[in-house]
């Protein structure tokens, strides 16, 4: 379904039955690539799959501004208003679980249970902020120079998806297609507007957030594996699992392991 909010219209794909359950992608992706996962957790649950502003169906505006995460968070607590959940559990991926923290600090009490693979609160220093900030911007000129078929292909080749050769062909190539689906104006507004430099930062809100918090990681992605180990000894109520022979994109290498650490985790967090 299409839900106009805040001036742009969002694609969300609700499916099932029972608590909600918020996914959030990453950056080139969209609702779709949790589709293996849907159709095991609908059954027990009530999807809410969103495409982010600028990726999947959802509107690309022209405005960087507009993709603020300040106002991403926004537009997310008005999805929710729209489908009448008051709280839910929510998963995000790389810039979706900046999105996911992002939110869940903003608005705790609407968040049962926050699970973040692969990411982050941001960047801590602000010289580190600026540097990354800079990068950003000029990947963003790159996407708009270049094209999405030279991006994507460029994208693809960074050390950080290496760990993504190993997924089944047929896996690889509907990654690629959802990559080559999005527009090049949605994908560079997004880095302008909440990349990780131009994020603020949340480290130092992590020891006052009380609601209970999952981190997964790839063992192969050490870069994440050490954000996440300094996550957990801020965070009070959380803990981390490494997964093995997984890189950045968990949930598409192992998906059978990451189905069941999301399983247990709610589940056993429930009986408690």
């Amino acid at each position: 379904m299409n839900i106009q909010v805040n001036g742009v219209e969002f694609h969300v794909d609700v499916q099932g039955e029972g608590p909600a359950f918020v996914l959030l992608h990453g950056f080139t992706g969209s609702s779709e690539e949790w589709s293996p996962l849907i159709e095991k957790w609908k059954r027990d649950f009530r999807i809410i799959a969103i495409d982010l502003i600028g990726h999947g169906k959802s509107e690309h505006p022209i405005d960087w501004e507009r993709y603020s995460m300040e106002n991403t968070v926004e537009d997310i607590n008005e999805i929710l208003d729209r489908l009448t959940i008051e709280t839910a559990i929510i998963l995000g991926y790389s810039l979706g679980g900046r999105v996911a923290l992002s939110y869940a600090m903003t608005y705790p009490g609407r968040v049962q249970h926050l699970i973040l693979e692969s990411s982050s609160p941001g960047l801590n220093l602000e010289k580190a902020r600026v540097q990354r900030r800079t990068q950003d911007l000029q990947l963003a000129d790159r996407i708009e120079a270049e094209g999405m078929e030279a991006f994507v292909t460029y994208w693809e080749s960074i050390p950080l998806f290496a760990s993504q050769k190993h997924i089944p062909a047929t896996q690889r190539d509907a990654l690629h297609s959802r990559r080559m689906n999005n527009s090049r104006i949605g994908l560079a507004n997004s880095l302008r507007g909440m990349g990780t430099g131009e994020q603020p930062s949340l480290w130092n809100r992590l020891a006052r957030f009380s609601v209970p918090t999952l981190l997964v990681v790839g063992e192969l992605d050490q870069k994440f594996c050490a954000i996440a180990e300094q996550m957990v000894e801020r965070l009070p109520n959380s803990r981390m699992i490494i997964v093995e022979n997984a890189g950045h994109t968990v949930h598409l290498e192992e998906i059978e392991k990451f189905d069941k650490i999301v399983i247990e985790e709610l589940h056993n967090r429930k009986d408690d």
